[in-house]
């Protein structure tokens, strides 16, 4: 009898502090900026998120992926979610092989009127799961912000989406690489309009999104790397 009170008290323990570290979803602050680009964290689905642009990243598809033991709980899976919007299209266009996840791989996605907040989808491949390191994300924001320059927007939202997926990845880490990239895309823009090499828009805003359990910790990431491109 001990024990089970033991353990009921420990297991409610546990889920009282999970709930002091869940950020409500909706809540957005800005992190800081750089070069004139505001780095807003927003804790939101990439379904929701309402920019010009949703970025959406996507390992090679393997069979259930977004539903398996070590994904997001589908009422938390963002993956899950854009899916549901555009009435199972994520997974049949992964399933066929139109878009495979190759590593920095991209297919531009016009949702269907009403489905999305974001007019347009950005797939970026992250390539095989089971060779994921934190270090691609910066060639991976890069690849973002270049693209959304391209197509002329001024703001975007980019989702990292590996936790949806089920990668136990750094998220402060993962969270301040995409900003390096960002920047990195940015800057060489701003060189090449400089030049009169480029007619694009500059950047304004930039929402990062994160899960509701991984909101700070992902803004510690985004702050610190701010901080350090700042000084360049």
């Amino acid at each position: 009898m001990k024990n089970f009170i033991l353990s009921f008290a420990v297991g409610l323990l546990s889920l009282t502090l999970t709930a002091q570290n869940t950020t409500p979803v909706g809540t957005s602050k800005n992190w800081g900026s750089v070069d004139g680009i505001s780095m807003i964290g927003l804790v939101q689905g990439p379904s929701s998120a309402d920019a010009q642009l949703q970025v959406a990243c996507v390992f090679e598809y393997t069979e259930n992926d977004i539903h398996s033991a070590q994904a997001l709980p589908a009422n938390l899976n963002g993956l899950v979610h854009l899916d549901d919007a555009l009435k199972g299209e994520f997974t049949k266009i992964r399933q066929s092989g139109q878009f495979q996840g190759h590593s920095l791989e991209t297919i531009l996605i016009t949702p269907p009127a009403g489905s999305m907040s974001a007019k347009k989808l950005l797939l970026i491949g992250l390539g095989d799961r089971n060779k994921f390191t934190p270090e691609l994300m910066t060639s991976v924001g890069e690849m973002a912000a270049r693209e959304a320059m391209r197509l002329g927007v001024t703001n975007f939202a980019f989702a990292s989406d590996l936790k949806d997926a089920g990668i136990d990845s750094p998220t402060a880490l993962v969270a301040g690489n995409v900003v390096k990239g960002i920047v990195l895309a940015s800057r060489s823009e701003i060189y090449l309009r400089e030049h009169k090499l480029s007619n694009t828009k500059k950047l304004e805003k930039v929402y990062l999104l994160a899960g509701p359990s991984f909101f700070e910790v992902a803004g510690g990431g985004i702050k610190d790397a701010i901080a350090e491109v700042n000084k360049k």
